[in-house]
């Protein structure tokens, strides 16, 4: 069985198609920086924080996160 990991990449393309940035994520929705960083490390965040970006981008969570398979050597 393959193992699987969080990708925000989806988040990524929704921020560019609504016009937003990590910035306004963190100023509107007082994420922390921290947070935003375990994101960019594709590291897991509480479903909270999912869902108040969901809610502010208007989107289902399919367009925030996903799960990849891993394909690193020491998965």
């Amino acid at each position: 069985m393959s193992k699987l990991k969080i990708s925000y990449k989806p988040m990524e393309i929704t921020l560019i198609k609504r016009d937003k940035t990590r910035s306004d994520l963190k100023k509107d929705l007082g994420i922390s920086p921290s947070t935003l960083a375990k994101m960019s490390r594709g590291e897991v965040v509480a479903l909270t924080v999912i869902l108040k970006i969901c809610e502010y981008l208007d989107c289902p969570i399919q367009e925030v996160v996903e799960f990849i398979e891993d394909k690193s050597e020491y998965s």
